[in-house]
């Protein structure tokens, strides 16, 4: 039940990015003289990104002296390995325990900041047949994705149950098994709200974050050699994001447009259902205190001692400050807007 041995061997090394990306290349300056920032993400280009399209497209970047680049990732891009290479400056990740494996593995990178305060992971079920928390999965089958499993290893953990209290069904993405009765319940982001759909007035959910399993979503890394010396430039990139996140909160529908401007295959009425859903987890009680971005190095610990328990870390124990900095957070913290 642990992640996929070919993912751990994909994150052993950074020589690895060389298989997927080609020889590692320096990005250096745009035509204009303008420090290039490339954003490289672990999936294709989706309303995750709402903020940084509209920092780029109101001019924010270019506010900061840098140009923003999006480089979509995808089923056959390992977006960490290509960072930690060096060929691109920043990256992001769905979720917290990518970054911590790799940093078991001796890759050079760190969370700088994060998209979501909470991670949307939940388990979904129905009103006939409902799992409100965790004691109700006892007995039930869970329908989930592979690389998903672990999360709800951790829970079980969390909660005292034994793994074999609960039948695991590896499925995809679509929620026809829970619909049909194949399972008992189904896991899922709260923001797929498209997806979600098909649930109707029957959906139930039971939130990880909420079974005491606590994970960041959406986190952004750097290598620890960025961080060390292009400090400045990082904090230029998270000013300029926050800057995007926080008209995001404060103009949906004009976000939305700027969104689908950028990705026209985007749908409009699907992003602003899905955009209020995430700014939900993107502003909460710690950016109302810490500003946009900000994280809790407890909870950063939390989560590698929860993984040591479940024996995820195959090379060494990553200590906190392997993991994650303070120190990007700290250079921005007048400049990200403090509402939640």
């Amino acid at each position: 039940m642990r992640f996929d041995r070919r993912d751990m061997l994909k994150w052993s090394a950074a020589g690895a990015a060389a298989a997927v990306t080609g020889p590692v290349v320096s990005v250096g300056a745009n035509a204009q003289g303008k420090p290039v920032i490339n954003l490289q993400l672990g999936w294709i280009t989706s309303g995750n990104q709402i903020g940084e399209v509209c920092a780029k497209q109101l001019g924010y970047y270019d506010a900061e002296g840098v140009e923003m680049r999006i480089q979509a990732g995808g089923p056959s891009i390992d977006g960490v390995a290509i960072v930690a290479s060096g060929r691109f400056e920043v990256g992001q990740v769905s979720s917290s325990p990518s970054l911590m494996l790799a940093s078991s593995q001796d890759l050079p990178i760190k969370c700088f900041a994060v998209g979501c305060q909470e991670h949307p992971y939940t388990f979904f079920s129905l009103k006939k047949n409902p799992i409100r928390e965790p004691k109700d999965l006892i007995g039930k089958k869970v329908g989930i994705q592979a690389t998903g499993v672990i999360l709800l290893k951790a829970l079980l953990a969390k909660n005292n149950i034994p793994e074999d209290k609960v039948t695991v069904v590896t499925s995809g993405a679509d929620f026809s098994p829970l619909m049909t009765g194949q399972v008992d319940c189904f896991t899922g982001w709260q923001t797929s709200v498209t997806a979600l759909r098909a649930l109707g007035d029957q959906r139930v959910d039971m939130r990880l974050w909420d079974t005491g399993v606590k994970l960041y979503a959406l986190p952004y890394y750097a290598t620890d050699q960025t961080i060390k010396t292009k400090a400045d430039m990082l904090a230029k990139f998270l000013r300029a994001t926050a800057k995007g996140w926080e008209y995001v909160y404060n103009n949906h529908e004009k976000a939305v447009d700027l969104l689908v401007k950028e990705y026209p295959n985007l749908n409009k009425a699907d992003e602003l259902a899905g955009v209020v859903e995430m700014l939900k987890y993107s502003f909460g009680p710690g950016t109302k205190a810490n500003g946009w971005g900000a994280m809790e190095k407890s909870v950063w610990q939390e989560q590698i001692d929860l993984h040591d328990q479940l024996k995820q870390f195959t090379k060494r124990v990553p200590k906190v400050d392997d993991v994650m900095t303070l120190d990007i957070l700290k250079m921005t913290e007048s400049a990200r807007p403090k509402i939640g």
